[in-house]
């Protein structure tokens, strides 16, 4: 049979479902107006409901959504005005307009002051009053539209604002971290005390919180305390690293320093205050540090405190050419240079802290790093151990046949005879599957070490 063309089947018809005409509330407390305007509202496909008095329609416009309410002015009880305020205050989205027997003009501007959306005369006309529960409807869908649009604004401003943050933060930490392996390299090249960049930051942020200062400005002051010495990085190793006493000349070339750091890091922005911290951090409070021979409050608050957070650290820390004093020692030779050396605010704000809180400070950054290399050293032998333990499970696999593997061959020369059936020995089943060697047990591989590990 020849083809001939598609054949085409009828698609059902498809009736399109008739809206949901809105809900209007009317409310008078004269019967014959009320069942006039719903019988004429509802032959124009409007849902209508009714009520006698204010409160009664505020109890009905809270049980269902109501776009449209349509009330008389004046009521006996609570008038059309309270029932006005009550319906913008708890349902906004509610539209309303008002009806009145008086032609007042200040009564409708007063409506409409309040939030209605019309004002008509009793009796309305038809057709003014579908015209007015038209535009009425219509503002409503405008302003519901431009609400959600405002919070679907909102949400992505939200969003984008959130991932700003993020990133910002992202920044900021990666600016941090490359600061402190700066600093790292810094200390270990001057074979300084491996945590003394930190320990003066923590000193630096608790001697400017005894201050009141917070937020960004601590921040900042932290990170001019961090980079301090970056400008020994211009310094000869020959000058930074003498062991003996600096000559004069030697002198000059570490006295430039603070300068050196100071030219390093002033045009990055996020580092401008950092900046005058590091010039300013061998100034003195009677004028005789360097290199401008700042006095009192010339000097950069940051630097002030700076210099007694360093002077604490460079005291109480080891050298290979000393052994490091008693915090209290520490502390009464900083009390003792106050008014000279130090800012005497800045010295009250240092003793405020205590000497115990103090060596606190300094035990919980030594805790904090023992833990750190422990962590790391239990992590490194566990993954050598996980690995000697997947290298014997590959050894094993090798040594057991599989199914269908040949059978043994000839015994080499010199090895003993396989056991026959009269060989005495224990019973063994024909069936039963050749025994596998016993599998290595290791103990605690996930809790960092083998069984045994002193440091367990």
């Amino acid at each position: 049979m020849a083809f001939r063309g598609p054949i085409l089947l009828e698609s059902p018809t498809v009736e399109a479902i008739p809206p949901v005409p809105p809900r209007i509330l009317i409310v008078d407390d004269d019967d014959s107006v009320r069942d006039v305007i719903s019988v004429l509202l509802r032959e124009e496909g409007y849902n209508c409901v009714v009520a006698s008095g204010a409160e009664m329609a505020l109890d009905i416009a809270g049980q269902e959504e109501t776009p449209l309410v349509i009330s008389d002015m004046k009521m006996p009880g609570k008038d059309g005005l309270w029932l006005l305020e009550q319906l913008r205050e708890r349902y906004p989205d509610t539209s309303v307009i008002m009806l009145t027997g008086y032609g007042d003009t200040e009564s409708a501007v007063d409506c409409l002051r309040r939030g209605a959306v019309d004002y008509l005369l009793k009796p309305p006309k038809l057709t003014d009053l579908i015209r007015a529960i038209e535009r009425a409807l219509a503002k409503r869908r405008i302003e519901l539209a431009r609400k959600r649009y405002q919070k679907k604004l909102e949400r992505k401003v939200r969003d984008r604002t959130t991932e700003l943050r993020n990133a910002l933060r992202d920044i900021a930490n990666t600016y941090q971290a490359t600061l402190l392996a700066l600093v790292a390299a810094l200390d270990a090249r001057e074979h300084e005390t491996s945590d003394h960049s930190q320990r003066v930051v923590r000193y630096t942020n608790a001697i400017a919180e005894r201050l009141s200062i917070k937020g960004p400005e601590l921040e900042e002051i932290g990170r001019g305390a961090l980079l301090h010495d970056i400008g020994k990085i211009g310094v000869p190793d020959a000058v930074l690293l003498k062991p003996g006493k600096l000559t004069p000349e030697e002198w000059q070339e570490m006295r430039k320093h603070p300068d050196i750091g100071f030219q390093m890091i002033q045009n990055i922005p996020f580092l401008a205050t950092p900046a005058q911290i590091v010039l300013s951090h061998q100034e003195r409070w009677d004028g005789q540090g360097y290199p401008r021979n700042l006095r009192g409050q010339e000097i950069h608050i940051g630097a002030r405190i700076f210099a007694v957070a360093d002077t604490l650290d460079a005291m109480t820390s080891d050298r290979p050419y000393r052994k490091g004093t008693t915090f209290a020692n520490a502390i009464a030779e900083i009390t003792r240079c106050a008014g000279t050396q130090f800012d005497r605010d800045v010295v009250r704000a240092f003793l405020d802290i205590g000497e115990q809180a103090l060596i606190k400070i300094k035990e919980d950054m030594h805790l904090r790093k023992l833990t750190l290399v422990q962590a790391e050293a239990q992590a490194q032998e566990a993954e050598a151990t996980l690995a000697r333990l997947s290298e014997d499970m590959d050894d094993m696999d090798q040594t057991i046949p599989g199914p269908g593997s040949p059978g043994p061959g000839p015994a080499p020369r010199g090895a003993s005879p396989a056991p026959s059936a009269s060989t005495p020995g224990p019973a063994v089943s024909a069936s039963a599957p050749p025994a596998r060697p016993e599998q290595p047990v290791v103990l605690s591989v996930l809790a960092g070490g083998r069984q045994g590990n002193p440091r367990d």
